[in-house]
């Protein structure tokens, strides 16, 4: 074969002999480079496995027009667009979830703050350790309680030095808040040794001469406290009443005539009787040494608030420290809850043993 037969065969017609497009068409009819997608974002210039360059070969790299042109076509790809909206409401969710405060199992921690929260929504109470107080059947003495029902009460605690407040909160799907015959009110209680020692009495109501002192919510008196009027027609509005004579139109509201006739038919209230109101605080002060003997304590110096939430109770109990207590040092303490809906009242009830309470060092 003469050498312009072998050029026609080599070098295509139209193609200058020894020119590039001549070495490599003759070679493989495929472009050097292709466009890959990368996971469905943008496509990139990449060799195709099955070629690579020759020697001499000038390898073409796209244009900025070109990469801007893959990454829009990239971005408008379905399934990358839902990759992208997943990612997006991921990292939301993500930051929309709030860090639970730290839990205690062993203890009741109380943080040591320079003012003590007022408000069950305070943000010291996402800082204050929690702990999960496991409640007990009060199956000792009598009216025992024989079917168990709450489980748990969760347990915050703040102090500042002077007083101690309390973070309670529990699931109880019906609210009880209503007195009456055959009806039984939602309540918490907290109990502490009077005075701080390193032998803490029964944590049954503690032993004679040997006095713990507990601080009560009902949720009866919070409802009282919200606004609920506490008389027969507020608690029973079925109710048909006549006539009072303290009602009469001849009295004038509020005055002494009438203030007086009232208590003749409110002996309770008329004699000082704490239970028969009027009511401004949702708690009460009580003392007892061992069971039988619970009785109201003489100074009223506890206070606190009770919130009704879809599935259960979260109260705050605010009192002073017991005598000796101090930041730094310990002691124990007990809960009850009483669910009104289980027919729970008095020594019917749910409660702890003796928990340890960690008051923490000053800050």
């Amino acid at each position: 074969m003469n050498r312009l037969a072998r050029d026609l065969v080599v070098n295509p017609i139209g193609t200058a002999p020894g020119s590039t497009r001549a070495r490599t068409e003759g070679v493989s009819p495929l472009p050097l480079r292709e466009r890959v997608r990368v996971r469905g974002f943008c496509e990139t210039w990449s060799p195709l496995p099955h070629s690579s360059p020759v020697k001499g070969e000038e390898v073409g790299q796209p244009s900025l027009s070109d990469k801007r042109g893959d990454l829009i076509k990239g971005l408008l790809d379905p399934r990358s667009f839902l990759f992208l909206l997943l990612i997006i409401f991921a990292a939301a969710l993500t930051s929309c979830q709030k860090a639970g405060p730290p839990v205690s199992d062993s203890e009741v921690k109380a943080v040591i703050e320079k003012t003590a929260p007022t408000s069950i929504d305070d943000a010291v109470w996402q800082r204050a350790p929690l702990h999960p107080a496991k409640l007990l059947l009060q199956d000792m003495v009598e009216p025992r309680l024989m079917q168990a029902s709450t489980a748990f009460v969760n347990v915050q605690a703040v102090s500042d030095g002077q007083r101690i407040t309390f973070r309670l909160s529990w699931n109880d799907s019906s609210p009880d808040d209503l007195p009456g015959p055959a009806r039984f009110g939602d309540a918490v209680a907290v109990q502490l040794p009077a005075a701080t020692s390193a032998d803490v009495p029964a944590p049954q109501m503690g032993e004679p001469g040997r006095p713990v002192e507990i601080t009560y919510w009902s949720a009866v008196f919070q409802a009282v406290v919200d606004g609920r009027k506490d008389d027969i027609q507020a608690i029973f509005p079925q109710a048909t009443v006549d006539h009072y004579p303290f009602e009469a139109a001849a009295l004038k509201t509020g005055s002494p005539e009438q203030v007086a006739m009232a208590k003749r038919y409110a002996p309770a209230r008329s004699l000082g009787n704490p239970m028969a109101g009027p009511r401004t605080q949702p708690v009460q002060d009580l003392i007892a040494e061992g069971p039988g003997t619970l009785r109201l304590s003489d100074k009223s110096t506890s206070s606190g608030t009770g919130k009704r939430a879809k599935d259960g109770w979260t109260v705050l109990l605010s009192r002073p420290l017991p005598q000796g207590l101090q930041a730094g040092s310990r002691t124990q303490v007990a809960f009850a809850v009483w669910e009104g809906s289980h027919q729970e009242v008095g020594a019917r009830k749910m409660r702890t043993a003796w928990v340890p309470l960690a008051l923490g060092a000053s800050q």
